[in-house]
């Protein structure tokens, strides 16, 4: 078993400690956070100011995520094909959002062992969390590859010098359940927020969960950023058929989770509801949503369910979704539907499953 450190799975405080007892100065360790983190070096040879006896390796690995292709949608939408130094595939989806900036899907675990009935990622056989490494590598993974495409300098309405380019946002929703890899997702949340590093904001950061209701609260109290709740139904009949979370935690629970969620007064947890053609479109399921949702502050993501080879389910006709809209709107609830991305090249909600590229 490989014994040597990963680097890039270190906090500051943990990386000094670790450069110290190696026998080196204090500072050089922040220079090197600084070359993996805020310079995204995958490599010793990138460090140009560090000593070379601080660059033969002896100190530790850093990351350990290799890129085996990018497959890009006629909309613009890039999927990255990673695997992990154990040989582990991943993907990692990066969305165009205009005048050069970017959302990037990102992943946290192998698989998933939540069972969504709707979902490709369900599907896999393999499960196992990432690293923080593992984790944080996606986006400066992302980065590299949007910087040597040209993507970030030549984008188009991109104002000359403008620092909001490139990956702006973060949405983990890729595959995997965040919350039941909590202290890797934690840890790699502020790593990405650290000013030394890629500084994210709090608010350019989106954690989605099932519903694993022991680790909401926890999760709000150890990282302020935005929650995302999937709930993809409006009874527990259909959430049970539908989400096995839902039999241990149901929708009631959720909900009162969710109205004790510790975050700050402006702030709301985004519902997301996947839209499945003949089983959670109805005008019934319509009318109770606003109920199960009240006394959430809550924004509303209907998504429109995006068909994979394999799977039952169908995407819901316009007017279902127009109904829907109508409906929480009509309840004081913000609604937005998300528009599918990447659908062609297996990128959009729910079809990440690992598959070779096509």
């Amino acid at each position: 078993m490989d014994e040597t450190p990963d680097l890039k799975s270190l906090d500051l405080d943990a990386l000094t400690a670790h450069v110290v007892a190696q026998g080196h100065k204090k500072y050089r360790a922040l220079q090197l956070f600084q070359w993996m983190h805020g310079k995204c070096a995958a490599s010793y040879d990138e460090m140009s100011d560090l000593p070379k006896e601080m660059r033969t390796g002896s100190l530790g690995r850093i990351g350990g995520l290799t890129l085996d292709g990018v497959m890009e949608s006629v909309d613009g939408t890039r999927k990255l094909l990673l695997r992990t130094a154990a040989g582990d595939r991943l993907e990692s989806v990066v969305i165009p959002m205009g005048k050069g900036r970017w959302t990037q899907c990102v992943s946290s675990q192998v698989g998933c062992k939540m069972g969504c009935d709707f979902c490709a990622t369900a599907e896999m056989s393999k499960r196992k969390n990432l690293t923080v490494s593992e984790i944080i590598d996606q986006i400066y993974s992302a980065r590299r590859v949007l910087q040597g495409d040209g993507r970030i300098q030549t984008a188009k309405g991109a104002a000359e010098g403008d620092d909001e380019v490139g990956v702006v946002n973060l949405v983990f929703m890729g595959r995997g359940e965040p919350l039941d890899n909590f202290d890797n997702l934690t840890k790699a949340l502020w790593m990405l927020m650290h000013p030394k590093g890629q500084a994210f904001g709090q608010r350019r950061i989106t954690v989605s969960t099932v519903g694993l209701v022991p680790r909401i609260h926890e999760f709000g109290r150890t990282v302020p950023v935005n929650l995302a709740v999937s709930l993809n139904a409006s009874c527990d009949e259909q959430r049970n058929a539908l989400m096995p979370i839902n039999r241990k935690y149901p929708i009631e629970v959720l909900m009162e989770t969710l109205r004790t969620f510790p975050m700050a007064a402006r702030r709301r947890i985004f519902v997301e509801y996947v839209m499945l053609g003949g089983v959670n479109d109805a005008n019934e399921d319509a009318s109770r949503l606003p109920e199960l949702l009240r006394g959430v502050k809550a924004k509303v993501n209907l998504i429109p369910f995006n068909p994979y080879p394999g799977s039952r389910y169908r995407s819901p006709e316009p007017e279902r979704i127009l109904y829907f809209v109508d409906k929480l709107m009509k309840a004081g609830i913000q609604t937005n539907v998300r528009e599918p991305k990447g659908r062609d090249i297996q990128a959009a909600c729910g079809m990440l499953d690992g598959a070779k590229p096509l």
